[in-house]
């Protein structure tokens, strides 16, 4: 089994201390979700491993000839060359093997060492043959058109798609590497939802070790069974998936809360004591003791990705019950049909995700929603007294860049709601002196968090929200997802979060190149129906005629028996596995027990000894026929 070992990795930016002495090893079976606040230096931590960024100091054990690739978070460039140019550079690593079998074919043609050649050929084509080079157009293919490429865009050049699908495509060409560990830096952050759910098909499938940064907590929950949280440039590992991870971690977070405040209460008694007794020379010992003893003082901090942060939204206006009145919409870009005759009502209360393929139309519903759009054939009306609040993805064009952080977000927030504001902008990732930033200083995912702030603080009773997790950490998203469960108007929200579409929406609008089709808010019946629709497109794209076995023919409620059964199943297959694994502690205990003298040498002792070993045999056995069983009645389902 392939290993990697990282030991003594520290890093520092001046005087700031990024890396602190981590350390931490990986196997080939490795699935780990590394985590942390933002800033805290994730990046910097897999660049430092790979090599892309020089570090202090760092040792690296690493089994002989296993290869590492990294995918990093941006600043892709890609040459003057195609798509499919560019992903078979994830084939490289053949390229020695390949020039060695073409100067061999030189020396045979020239007659030189023609048996000795002729078999190292041979030894080449059965390397490249098992390896997969022969059959790279399928492979090359199949992630092309897994993350959302078509058989027309091979031949494309890279440089002419957006930022999103260079980035596509630079995680195709890792993924063809595949290497024995990978280090994916947010490979979500582009992808929609089909190419999601594809990825992580695909991953479930990857045979070596996988370190990952991630905001989808779907995603970590359903790639990763450990997670290595960086914290004040420290690495602590625990094991689990992201969610049992954030289970135990609060049970933490609650014991440094209580040290925390035990321990503010210690200073502040000092510090008392120092400011009454500072001028009295009969105190002057106690006084510097205490002083002292504040300057050695470790402070315990609780790690700021994971306070919880709450946030209500300004109440909503009554709004009549039909609030969104759409009627044979029909919508074009010259040739292209986004929409033809397409009908629905949104009503008071409901979270409508709208969700399906990048390209598909999802962004220009809202706009016309919105009332942003109005080159339209059809009807789209808003209820009475609807009030909407629309964010889009260019949102921060909105802002004030001659206001700082603070002046802009008070410049919409009622009165009553002012104390408020510094919590809520430390909530939305700014902190200390960000507030003062001016607007025009800001990144594009910190404009676009301040965008988002400020249609939340205002009174609306129909929220339109256009990909509004995109720019936040998993913490964040968790305080927008509460709130918008909690409040009392309406939202329209399209997002590719698995997480926050299943935990909100209560409909599901799916939009594809076919006709969109509705979806109660059962998630699970959702995305078996997105699996079912995702195979289908990939035929399709392919070329091919035959149809795959189709899930949409059953109905809801033989979807959900089947669900029962399968989950069924799979606990009997983990109680026998357990039970597997505890006979087996007790075989392995009952020979070290027979190995012993004074029991091989007491035919009493080794008789009963044998006796028991033959039944837990037994048992074992039979264990083994059911679990065999098991295994292939949940492989046949």
């Amino acid at each position: 089994m392939k290993s990697m070992q990282v030991n003594n990795l520290s890093l520092s930016f001046g005087e700031r201390r990024i890396l602190d002495d981590v350390s931490f090893s990986l196997s080939e079976k490795s699935r780990v979700a590394l985590v942390g606040a933002n800033g805290c230096g994730k990046s910097t931590l897999l660049k430092a491993v790979t090599g892309a960024l020089e570090s202090d100091g760092i040792a690296i054990s690493i089994t002989k000839g296993a290869r590492i690739s990294y995918l990093p978070q941006s600043d892709i460039v890609f040459p003057d060359e195609s798509v499919y140019q560019s992903a078979e550079h994830g084939y490289d690593r053949f390229l020695p093997l390949l020039e060695e079998e073409r100067r061999l074919e030189d020396e045979i043609g020239k007659g030189l060492n023609v048996e000795r050649n002729a078999f190292r050929i041979s030894e080449l084509h059965e390397s490249l043959d098992e390896e997969g080079y022969y059959e790279r157009d399928r492979w090359i293919g199949s992630i092309l058109m897994g993350l959302g490429f078509t058989q027309k865009d091979f031949q494309r050049s890279a440089k002419e798609f957006s930022g999103g699908y260079q980035m596509r495509l630079a995680l195709a060409k890792v993924l063809l590497e595949n290497p024995d560990f990978m280090f994916l830096d947010e490979p979500t952050n582009y992808l929609d939802i089909e190419a999601l759910t594809w990825l992580e098909g695909y991953l479930k499938t990857y045979k070596g070790g996988l370190v990952v940064v991630s905001h989808d907590q779907d995603f970590l929950d359903t790639s990763v069974d450990t997670v290595f949280e960086l914290f004040n440039g420290r690495l602590k590992e625990y094991k689990g998936n992201y969610s049992s991870y954030l289970v135990k971690r609060e049970e933490e977070i609650k014991e440094l809360e209580k040290r925390r405040a035990k321990q503010e209460e210690e200073i502040k008694d000092k510090e008392e004591f120092i400011e009454r007794f500072r001028y009295k020379a009969t105190k002057a010992r106690q006084v510097q003791s205490r002083i002292k003893m504040l300057e050695k003082m470790d402070m315990i901090e609780v790690p700021g990705h994971l306070k919880k942060v709450h946030f209500t939204f300004p109440d909503a206006p009554p709004s009549g019950n039909d609030v969104v009145i759409v009627e044979n919409l029909k919508k074009r870009y010259g040739d292209n049909v986004i929409y033809d005759g397409l009908s629905f009502i949104v009503n008071k209360g409901e979270r409508l995700a709208v969700t399906g393929r990048n390209g598909s139309g999802k962004s220009t519903l809202l706009r016309i929603i919105a009332k942003a759009d109005d080159d339209y054939e059809g009807t789209m009306r808003l209820g009475a007294n609807v009030k909407p609040g629309y964010f889009d993805q260019e949102a921060e064009k909105t802002l004030d860049e001659s206001r700082t952080v603070l002046e802009e977000v008070e410049s919409i927030t009622d009165t009553k709601d002012l104390p408020k504001v510094r919590n809520m902008l430390g909530a939305f990732l700014f902190s200390d002196d960000d507030v003062l930033k001016k607007c025009s200083v800001l990144s594009g995912g910190e404009k676009s968090r301040l965008a988002l702030l400020k249609i939340l603080m205002h009174p609306h009773n129909l929220l339109i929200l256009d990909e509004p997790t995109n720019h936040l950490d998993i913490n964040t998203k968790e305080m927008l997802l509460e709130a918008l469960s909690k409040y009392q108007g309406t939202v329209i929200f399209v997002s590719h979060d698995k997480h926050f579409i299943s935990h909100l929406a209560t409909r599901i609008m799916y939009v594809s190149d076919e006709k969109p089709e509705f979806f109660s808010g059962d998630w699970e019946y959702f995305n078996e129906k997105l699996k079912e629709k995702e195979e289908q497109f990939q035929i399709r794209k392919a070329g091919k005629t035959e149809k795959t076995p189709s899930v949409g023919k059953k109905g809801h409620e033989e979807m959900k028996e089947e669900r029962n059964k399968r989950k069924k199943l799979e606990k009997e297959l983990s109680e026998t596995e357990a039970a597997l694994e505890e006979i087996s502690e007790k075989i392995n205990r009952l020979d070290e027990e027979m190995s012993k003298v004074e029991v091989y040498s007491s035919s009493e002792k080794i008789r009963k000894c044998v006796q028991e070993k033959e039944e837990l045999e037994k048992l074992q056995s039979e264990k083994e026929d059911e679990w065999i069983k098991l295994s292939e009645l949940l492989s046949e389902m």
